[in-house]
């Protein structure tokens, strides 16, 4: 069994797809890995590292997708539509592709990759259940995000965030307001609590409000019919515009007290929820800051910009892009952990490659196999019919 693990080509994407450790886990199995040179350098892992925990390094990229059985890659095929066609062109029938996808926004590269007769697994998809915590991609990453929002916007504030009593007076803790309490939500509240901020946080989802008290932070309760707001993996559900707007206007007052506000509400495929609008932005003070962790959905903001900071109406918006990758060298940690335990699942005590799609796991984030995308959501999205079989392992 060989893996290969290429440098990320999207543009800005700072991760690999595996850290040394990682590495060390699979050569210590007799799997033979091969790595493209610095494909870590910049998460802060150099080439003498991975050849250290047994990794065979080559400045050949065509070499690793002429040799690997599988393939490991942060932005993969549909994550990167703009600079994955040659990686395309040189799958190979039969190869395994590991690694984020988009599968839901791009479902056109799933079928790209099966025309290939390439099997790819979308790590977006690893359903929520607790055995499958380990290789969960999107809390990990979300847990990063969270913690980078609080400081982006500290760092764009004109102001400290805690109390600070000193002989030229006493400074007011900011008041930071997390909306969309999910993995990122939760990390931002714990992290801005940290800092000695007053933080409140509101999600649509009544199970929130314990999740919002556990980590110190004060939930915002409002006079709004929530009904079935929980989708499958805990997941908000997507509104329709009548409870946003009312949303909107009952949040107006409590955004306007607030000196951070950090957005995070994104929903699966979907276009992100406007939860902060312009008539709200203009009633916040002069110097606040918004941070909006759903820019590249869109927005959560109506004045947010992808990948830029705008200044309206005397509030500072932020729109970053892949956050995580802005903390490339733990994010390579944790999304290398989450693959050491999907391929810990995959691969027998031999290291050979089986999947089996009676596991929840293996038939949940499967999205091209034996020239067919066999995933049901895939196949509605992509006006597919459904399959009359299950498809056979690998």
């Amino acid at each position: 069994m060989i893996i290969g693990i290429p440098s990320e080509i999207k543009a800005g994407e700072k991760r690999v797809a595996m850290s040394p450790a990682n590495v060390q886990s699979l050569t210590d199995r007799s799997v033979k890995v091969l790595i493209q040179a610095d494909a870590g350098s910049a998460a802060g892992y150099p080439d003498a590292e991975y050849s250290a925990a047994g990794a065979t390094i080559t400045a050949d990229r065509a070499e690793i997708f002429a040799s690997a059985d599988i393939i490991l890659q942060v932005q993969s095929f549909g994550s990167n539509n703009e600079n994955s066609d040659d990686d395309l062109a040189q799958l190979r029938s039969g190869q395994l592709i590991i690694g984020m996808m988009d599968p839901l926004a791009s479902p056109q590269a799933a079928q790209a990759v099966a025309d290939r007769g390439a099997t790819a697994i979308a790590l977006e998809l690893v359903p929520r259940i607790s055995r499958a915590q380990s290789m969960d991609v999107l809390s990990s990453m979300a847990t990063l995000a969270g913690y980078k929002a609080v400081l982006m916007g500290a760092s764009a504030a004109p102001r400290i965030f805690p109390m600070l009593m000193t002989a030229a007076g006493t400074l007011q803790p900011a008041r930071v307001l997390i909306m969309g309490v999910g993995v990122a939500g939760l990390q931002a509240c714990a992290t801005a609590k940290r800092l000695g901020a007053v933080v409140e946080a509101y999600d649509v989802r009544p199970a929130a409000r314990e999740q919002i008290l556990s980590v110190g932070a004060k939930p915002i309760e409002l006079d709004l019919d929530t009904g079935e707001s929980e989708g499958a993996g805990g997941y908000a559900k997507e509104q329709g515009e009548d409870f946003l707007r009312r949303q909107r206007e009952l949040m107006t007052e409590v955004v306007a007290q607030q000196d951070i506000i950090i957005t995070t509400a994104a929903i699966p495929g979907a276009k992100s929820p406007i939860l902060v609008t312009e008539d709200m932005v203009k009633a916040m003070k002069p110097g606040a800051v918004i941070v909006d962790l759903a820019a590249e959905r869109g927005g959560n903001c109506d004045l947010t910009e992808q990948g830029k900071t705008v200044m309206a109406h005397d509030v500072t918006i932020l729109g970053p892009e892949n956050v995580p990758s802005e903390l490339a060298y733990h994010a390579s940690q944790m999304l290398g952990k989450n693959m050491q335990t999907l391929l810990e699942l995959i691969l027998d005590e031999e290291g050979n490659l089986n999947l089996d799609f009676n596991d929840e796991i293996v038939a949940g984030t499967v999205v091209a196999h034996q020239g067919e995308v066999p995933h049901p959501h895939m196949r509605k999205l992509l006006n597919l019919p459904e399959l009359e079989s299950q498809p056979e392992g690998a």
